[in-house]
């Protein structure tokens, strides 16, 4: 059975970008405004210095034409998204990244012109231009960047080549998305059906070991074809990375990439070595798995099939959003009536079809509604991926309605546990509602799995972009037979002794689109965590501590990330959180390994 395609979607499924241009004449309109008004900013190069007025209204102008860009960027790419096939939005993309390049080459003067300000001069603009306030965080950004910016003409250069530089990284994704064919497996009901990765993730997950393992065939086949391409587009990306952060004079690409939102590299440290000191629990996990399913020989497809059998939770898209609702309920009513138009708008891209990207995703501009990227299947992971995007979604609506534009996104890092948060309240909901103990043990099962596979295996990740980054670096190629080793051994040392060693794991790097995204997988591992003890609060605190909470959800990037952390109640500073969500892990381990013995005992 193959995908339907994009015209066979019904369009209640379908999201509405009429909201963010009319049409695609309305969109060409406003980039031509947009380019034209780019060319514009030049005017200002050379002024930010002179006063607190110039520096204000520069700012100001700036932002103004950077906001419309926004619009202009997130419509192609939604329109793309959906059937990256398309050759007249994948037009419409490559307008759009020029023109963001465009823009970044434009205002390259700005940091550096704002960092020739000496600080006593800086403090007096502040002084004789009360509407200065305004940015005051932002200034104090890009001055402690002081040591890493370049002049501006330098700047410039660097800003010109981004299309250049970006250019690994949108060859995976026409390759992956487009380009790259699956074959045929057969389904559970013994049908051929093409493969994708919407139906892989979902024929990973059967109860019959043949299905997941033709599953797994395929796909890593369709992979190794274009094995060495794609170490070719990731060692390119790779390379981007560490030129960037050599030049703007970085210890390291990790450094320069999380410096972005002031988060020390001591936070990326103390989580791969709280991660690798309770990896025991990983491995007694995955022992259990391999008792459980009574395998002799356990390989990598069977780490997703449910152990307590045939999923016993499952929802239509309908039912799901219901559920999500009753779920979300201690977040408030003023939480949920932002989920409510969420829901009921059409801002959410549901189905899969033909050549649309994979995975899911909010997204949005300052100015438009958050939407949401689904490829929905009738399981239960699609009802946590629906309220994990929509943390995303009310996250972002309480950011933009309540800071200015400046202020008006949050850094990734904090991102990750709006999301997260809303899955731990799922997870909370579940198990205290279900007595029935088969149900629950299935519960308790997509939870451990779905640790398994935030907590650990993004930290796997993580481990994995520090080594691809430190060999380049060090001036070793990244051929594909040096990130097969590597990675196969990571695998194999994550998920111990009781997964049989060697396979087409190692070639799992190959299909990973984060490993493009310059030290972003770490967020999962760190929001996970963060989130087990903010859902806590949430869930089984007070009415001060679930405020606090919507608090942050509010403060956008209008502080440092670990700053605006703390004010919720979690210092991402410290190991505490970790090892609180290692405790839940633990906990809830027991108890499912308490559950299987019980039903045994019962058979």
């Amino acid at each position: 059975m193959a995908l339907p395609t994009r015209n066979e979607v019904s369009d209640d499924l379908k999201w509405d970008l009429s909201r963010v241009f009319k049409n695609d004449q309305e969109w060409e309109q406003e980039y031509k405004q947009v380019a034209q008004e780019i060319k514009n900013l030049s005017k200002f190069k050379g002024t930010l210095a002179k006063s607190g007025k110039d520096l204000y209204e520069g700012i100001t102008a700036i932002l103004a034409v950077n906001r419309r860009l926004e619009k202009v960027y997130v419509y192609a790419t939604m329109s793309s998204d959906v059937d990256t096939s398309n050759n007249h939005y994948l037009g419409f993309v490559a307008k759009a990244q020029s023109l963001a390049n465009q823009m970044s080459a434009a205002i390259a003067f700005v940091d550096p012109e704002i960092l020739s300000i000496p600080e006593e001069t800086l403090a007096k603009f502040m002084q004789d231009e009360p509407r200065l306030e305004n940015y005051r965080h932002r200034l104090e950004q890009i001055t402690q960047k002081r040591p890493h910016t370049l002049p501006a003409n330098e700047e410039k250069i660097i800003a010109d080549a981004g299309d250049a530089m970006g250019t690994s990284a949108n060859t995976f994704n026409v390759l992956t998305n487009s380009d790259m064919e699956y074959g045929y497996v057969q389904d559970e009901d013994g049908e051929m059906v093409q493969l994708s990765d919407g139906l892989y993730s979902l024929l990973i997950q059967s109860q019959d070991r043949n299905v997941r393992k033709n599953a797994f065939d395929v796909m890593y086949a369709s992979y190794g074809q274009f094995e060495n391409s794609l170490a070719s587009t990731l060692s390119g990306e790779v390379k981007a990375h560490n030129f960037n952060a050599r030049v703007h004079k970085y210890n390291s690409a990790r450094e320069a990439a999380l410096s972005e939102n002031s988060v020390p590299t001591a936070v990326y440290d103390t989580l791969i070595k709280e991660v690798n000191s309770h990896l025991d629990l990983l491995h007694r996990y995955v022992a259990l798995r391999k008792k459980i399913l009574g395998l002799k020989d356990l390989q990598m497809y069977d780490m997703y099939v449910p152990l307590t059998g045939k999923p016993v939770l499952s929802y239509n898209f309908e039912e799901a959003k219901a559920e999500a609702r009753k779920a979300l309920a201690p977040l408030g009513e003023d939480y949920l009536k932002h989920v409510d138009y969420i829901f009921n708008n059409r801002v959410i891209d549901v189905v899969e079809n033909q050549n649309k990207v994979t995975g899911a995703y909010s997204g949005g501009a300052y100015d438009t509604d958050p939407y949401e990227l689904l490829n929905w299947e009738d399981n239960l992971d699609s009802l946590y991926t629906l309220v994990h995007e929509t943390g995303h979604s009310v996250h972002s609506w309480y950011t933009r309605n309540t800071q200015p534009y400046v202020y008006g996104d949050y850094p990734i890092f904090v991102a990750e546990i709006a999301s997260t948060t809303n899955e731990n309240i799922l997870t909370e909901y579940f198990l205290d509602k279900i007595t029935d103990p088969k149900t629950r043990a299935f519960v308790l099962n997509h939870y451990l799995d779905s640790f398994k596979g935030t907590l650990f295996r993004q930290t796997q990740f993580a481990e994995f972009e520090q080594f691809i980054h430190e060999t380049d670096a060090n001036g070793q190629p990244l051929t594909a037979d040096v990130l097969d080793e590597f990675y196969g051994n990571l695998n194999q040392r994550y998920y111990g002794d009781s997964v049989e060693p060697g396979g087409e794991i190692a070639m799992e790097w190959s299909r990973i689109p984060h490993f493009y995204y310059n030290f972003y997988v770490y967020q999962y591992a760190t929001g996970f965590a963060a989130a087990t003890a903010l859902a806590n609060k949430v869930v089984h605190g007070t009415e001060q501590e679930r405020d606090a909470y919507i608090n942050f959800l509010k403060s956008g990037s209008s502080d440092y990330p670990t700053e605006i952390m703390k004010r919720a109640g979690v210092d991402m500073t410290r190991a505490d959180y970790l090892r609180d969500a290692f405790d839940t892990f633990e906990k809830r381990l027991n108890e499912f390994e308490k559950i299987v013995d019980e039903l045994n005992a019962e058979k």
